[in-house]
């Protein structure tokens, strides 16, 4: 996947796809695993706060693959990391999702409540 110049704050930086750069395939896929649609789901239901640290989620994964699952979502476009200090911080880009594909973000996450409801899980 190609990626746009990387976004520096300090000394730190962290690559992320610019929009025109996001494929559905890579959001498709990002959001295919249940650990990271329950980031997102937990992202998107946190209105109030536009960024969330990492130590915000409870995965029940090893730190190395909590990483793992936010590098994904981050390269694929679906959400941002900035770091502010020594916090990494989360943000969904829903912006770009939904302009890139109209209704795909509210569905999927539509769809998880719905199989959450009937599956109870």
């Amino acid at each position: 996947m190609a990626t746009a110049a990387p976004q520096a704050t300090g000394s730190r930086t962290l690559v992320h796809p610019a929009r025109e750069e996001i494929r559905l395939e890579g959001v498709l896929h990002a959001l295919s695993d249940p650990m990271r649609l329950a980031v997102v789901r937990e992202m998107a239901s946190a209105r109030s706060a536009a960024e969330l640290s990492c130590s915000h989620f409870d995965l029940p994964v090893t730190k190395s693959t909590t990483t793992h699952h936010f590098r994904v979502l981050r390269e694929s476009g679906v959400i941002e990391q900035v770091y502010r200090g020594t916090t990494k911080l989360n943000g969904l880009r829903r912006a770009d999702l939904d302009a890139l594909f109209p209704g795909l973000l509210d569905s999927v996450l539509a769809a998880a409540d719905r199989q959450e409801e009937r599956l109870g899980a």
